[in-house]
């Protein structure tokens, strides 16, 4: 084989791996998402208990609860307490006093008629005030593996206020959607139990907003699926 002939295989084989890895595969990825049947008619935002806009939607798992429950759990995010008066108490009394609150509870939202069935946090700061966190509803149809699928909002909350569409106290959220969710998912990837992740681009055409505390937010449209691989090893 003359040095020009491998020259130009080399060439060849640089220019196949570019054609297939920016060009073929995201557009078949595109196309797979877009159709996958799990997220036919899921809403792109959620609402509050008194039926106002709520936080969109960003990301979704596929994975039984078992496996949600774990990766979260690896990846160092805590599970939110339930709301009471007692807990509502504490955030109030930890936010003002800058003291720790890992697994503080996150106000309802609402999404295929009930109000979230999974939420987590992650703390961002001294105190409750400033946190990561995502809630999760269980859609109606499983994944083509016929594990479930859940449906997230996550959002970053960077201070606690009065909500401008009620009075109510409440947490404020960041107006970037789209840096929450690729942080949930680069923490949850860092675990090594997630199989894949895919975009789903266009989820959203409403590209920005308000939530239900006046928060305004934006986002590029696109929402990220990820596939739980395994559990861990016991």
């Amino acid at each position: 084989m003359t040095r020009a002939t491998l020259i130009m295989l080399v060439f060849s084989a640089i220019a196949f791996w570019a054609a297939m890895a920016y060009l073929v595969m995201p557009a078949w990825w595109r196309h797979y998402a877009r159709t996958h049947p799990e997220l036919d008619g899921v809403p792109g935002i959620t609402q509050t208990a008194s039926g106002i806009p709520g936080d969109p939607l960003n990301l979704a798992i596929i994975g039984t609860e078992q496996q949600v429950r774990a990766i979260f759990a690896a990846a160092r995010w805590a599970p939110a307490d339930p709301l009471s008066i007692k807990a509502d108490a504490r955030i109030a009394a930890d936010a003002v006093l800058d003291r720790p609150y890992a697994d503080a509870p996150v106000s309802n939202l609402y999404l295929f008629g009930r109000k979230e069935d999974l939420a987590f946090e992650q703390a961002a700061g001294a105190s409750p005030r400033e946190r990561h966190h995502v809630r999760f509803w269980q859609a109606p149809d499983t994944g083509t593996s016929g594990a479930p699928i859940w449906v997230g909002s996550a959002s970053f909350d960077r201070s606690v206020g009065f909500s401008k569409e009620t009075g109510q106290i409440t947490h404020h959220i960041s107006a970037d959607i789209d840096a929450e969710r690729d942080h949930v998912i680069a923490s949850l990837n860092a675990t090594g139990q997630l199989g894949s992740v895919m975009p789903v681009p266009d989820f959203h055409t409403t590209r920005s907003g308000r939530n239900g505390g006046g928060d305004p937010w934006h986002t590029d449209g696109t929402l990220m699926l990820a596939v739980i691989s395994a559990l861990p090893a016991p």
